[in-house]
């Protein structure tokens, strides 16, 4: 490539990206900082803090962090720094990018499908927190004590002394444990306890049989819980505020919602750390278990958890970047959040297992029977630690905040995601309160549908989606991602297109790691967690086979878009097409006439560069209006 070319195309944009003109009808970030805080509070969520210390604790503890970080290198910062390069050179969301190889489109609408599931399940996780952010407000915490809704093994100071003093043989007797061949029982009061050997801590009884009046099963789903529907609609109403007015606003509030769960963080592990078997727990999440590194379902965990944790093939991070300013230096921007997103999902796993460890003391259990993820951790363990704290009720509401930040930082990039791609795909929605009402009709859709986890048994229903919406079927996604891009529109012209934004050629190890390392990983990957394949389950309880069956049609409903896509645009085609199918899906694997820059000027500079920036002589595809 001849550096002379490039310089005299990057003198027509000198000034920096301060002055270059912006995308006036979808909008740019108003600073730069505010991208970057969007990319990295849309990665770091409620992943970070309730998903990835379990995983990392059952796949092997410290010894996790080996295919956790491996997986970062060769498939997390490769596609994250594809895609936002991808975004930021197009200007346009998840299908419009993919007029780079229109035979690939499904790609863009299988993103789609995924970033819709999770808008549904999701705002319910904030639903769940606005309920205890509420409850905080009490002039006592509810779940500090067994209430009236507790069952037997609602864990009280004294059953928890009663069960201790059996387990060592001896008797409570006058509320005290005492020796039973040591005193005389005549002029004694004793009491043998018959209640459950598995005591419940009073925030897990709360959560369970309060909060949630949760049934036996997913095969139970009970009544709506209207309390549970009315936090739903209030999380769809802060939705719609924080994008009132698109990315101007959203950047705003990314300023809050990016740095303010870090302080929380740190306070809770300062706490955590003064608590009784906190150190326990801290070492038993860090100390490794070096033989399940053999394990192929460790590795696929890890690269499950990357994604994750930093959402690549969700679509957010291509949307967000669509509304950069050209010459952004994207590479550095993917490996700042790349990083900082997993130092958090470590440090915040420092925290969780710090309140484990003071838990599994306070429960007389073993750390292994305290852990679990996902609800488990955001409404039993950290709640319970909170009772624990000076002024517990505003530590409580600091908690419930942060968790609120957490998820409504992905939350809104999400719902970005599927509001951005339909108003690319119909323009004229754009137009005046269009695109107001727009996002309004899709607030209102996804809480109808949503009203399914505000059910007595929505939390199953939750697990399930939670599980099936956005994990495997990203790995697929990711695998043909990595294949329209790196193979079928060309890693070498991909890597001159972000040459054209950067200023400078990226390393030729972007290069390989797009068409070898990262596809054939996420290909073995799937193949051996298919073998390996467990049950969903909530609370140690598998769910039936016909509930899984329900969630494998989940992930394929969002992956079968890729060939329904593939064909639609063939039939389109072939009645105007005069070759054969083979030509015709050839011709639909070249860029269309309108791919590359959206502006002008930038479409100029790629046209300064000459033959080595642009790309091969080929028959357009003809887009209709």
């Amino acid at each position: 490539m001849s550096n002379g070319k490039l310089d005299k195309a990057s003198a027509m944009s000198s000034g920096s990206d301060s002055s270059e003109e912006g995308n006036v009808e979808r909008g740019n970030w108003s600073r730069k900082l505010d991208f970057v805080l969007s990319c990295l509070s849309y990665a770091v969520g409620l992943g970070n803090v309730w998903r990835f210390p379990y995983v990392c604790y059952r796949n092997g503890a410290g010894a996790f962090l080996i295919p956790f970080l491996i997986m970062l290198f060769i498939t997390g910062i490769p596609l994250v720094f594809m895609e936002l390069s991808l975004g930021q050179y197009a200007s346009t969301g998840v299908v419009g990018v993919w007029k780079a190889a229109p035979l690939f489109q499904g790609v863009g609408w299988a993103m789609f499908v995924v970033s819709v599931f999770i808008c549904i399940y999701y705002n319910m996780i904030i639903a769940y927190t606005l309920y205890y952010l509420f409850a905080s407000l009490a002039a006592n915490l509810p779940w500090a004590e067994c209430g009236e809704w507790a069952t037997e093994a609602c864990s009280t100071d004294i059953k928890v002394k009663m069960l201790k003093c059996q387990r060592y043989n001896n008797t409570w007797c006058d509320n005290q444990c005492v020796n039973s061949t040591a005193v005389d029982f005549s002029s004694m009061n004793c009491t043998i306890y018959n209640g459950t050997t598995k005591l419940k801590s009073p925030s897990d009884d709360y959560f369970h049989h309060s909060v949630l009046s949760i049934t036996g099963g997913i095969y139970s789903l009970g009544d709506i819980k209207w309390e549970l529907a009315g936090c739903l609609a209030f999380a769809w109403v802060l939705v719609c505020i924080c994008l009132a007015k698109g990315i101007k606003t959203s950047g705003k509030a990314v300023y809050f919602t990016a740095f303010f769960p870090y302080v929380v963080l740190l306070i809770l592990l300062i706490r955590g750390l003064t608590l009784p078997g906190s150190l326990n727990g801290i070492v038993y999440y860090v100390t490794p278990q070096w033989e399940k590194l053999g394990r192929a379902k460790v590795w696929g965990d890890a690269a499950v958890q990357i994604f994750f944790s930093l959402s690549p093939c969700w679509g957010g991070l291509i949307t967000l970047a669509s509304y950069n300013k050209f010459h952004n230096n994207s590479m550095k921007d993917a490996i700042i959040v790349s990083v900082l997103d997993c130092v958090t999902s470590v440090f915040a796993g420092l925290v969780i297992f710090s309140i484990i460890g003071y838990m599994a003391e306070v429960l007389e259990q073993d750390i292994e029977d305290v852990a679990t993820e996902g609800a488990g951790l955001a409404f039993v363990a950290y709640p319970d630690v909170v009772t624990k704290l000076p002024l517990s009720q505003l530590w409580s509401v600091l908690f419930f905040a942060m968790l609120i930040t957490l998820g409504l930082g992905t939350q809104i990039a999400t719902v970005t995601t599927v509001h951005t791609t339909l108003l690319d795909q119909f323009p004229n929605l754009r137009k005046g309160y269009r695109k107001t009402v727009l996002l309004i009709i899709i607030a209102i859709v996804c809480f109808l549908i949503g009203l399914i986890f505000c059910s007595q048994g929505g939390m199953y229903m939750l697990q399930l989606f939670d599980n099936y919406a956005a994990t495997y079927s990203l790995l697929f996604i990711g695998m043909v991602e990595c294949i329209g891009i790196a193979w079928v529109y060309g890693a070498d012209r991909f890597l001159s297109d972000v040459e054209l934004m950067l200023g400078h050629r990226p390393s030729v190890i972007w290069k390989y790691s797009w068409k070898f390392v990262a596809p054939i990983a996420l290909l073995a990957i799937l193949l051996f967690t298919a073998i390996d394949f467990n049950p969903t389950e909530y609370n140690k309880q598998p769910f039936p086979g016909w509930a899984d069956g329900l969630g494998s049609l989940i992930t394929i409903s969002s992956i079968i878009m890729i060939p329904i896509v593939a064909v639609y645009l063939i039939l389109k085609e072939k009645g105007s097409f005069g070759g054969s199918i083979f030509d015709l899906i050839k011709y639909l694997t070249k860029p269309t006439e309108n791919w590359g820059p959206y502006l002008k000027e930038h479409r100029a500079q790629r046209q300064m560069m000459g033959d080595g920036f642009i790309h091969d002589a080929q028959i357009p595809l003809k887009e209709k209006a």
